[in-house]
């Protein structure tokens, strides 16, 4: 699945970035490896958007409403989102080499938990 393709790919870019010091480009792809394996799941669903906040929302409602994964992982992915803006245009903003290692080690996780999901409902036969 290429969502699920670029999401793992994100994984390795933004420690490449972490290892020299590019924080906010870390952020970003931090950010993207969230969106893409949640692509991924809303391809899955048959829910495609080009509009992230739409794709977070439905995610939420389809996936965190129902406990079908933790609140943890919701807030995760709206964090990511939120810090990617701030990175993306604000000016002198900035971040901590370990607060990026945090966040980066949560993507690993996010993209992990939801991999999971996607490669079991496809083994089951019981994605929609």
């Amino acid at each position: 699945m290429y969502r699920v393709e670029q999401a793992q790919e994100t994984i390795t870019e933004a420690e490449l970035l972490i290892e020299h010091g590019k924080y906010r480009a870390a952020v970003n792809r931090i950010y993207y490896g969230m969106f893409y394996i949640v692509s991924a799941i809303g391809t899955l669903y048959h829910f495609t958007t080009s509009k992230h906040g739409q794709l977070i929302g439905w995610f939420n409602k389809e996936f965190i409403k129902t406990e079908t994964f933790d609140r943890k992982y919701g807030r995760m992915l709206r964090e990511a989102f939120e810090l990617r803006n701030q990175g993306d245009y604000d000016v002198f903003l900035t971040f901590s080499e370990a607060d990026v290692r945090q966040r980066f080690e949560e993507m690993r996780a996010f993209i992990g938990v939801i991999e999971q999901h996607i490669s079991e409902q496809i083994e089951g036969g019981e994605h929609v």
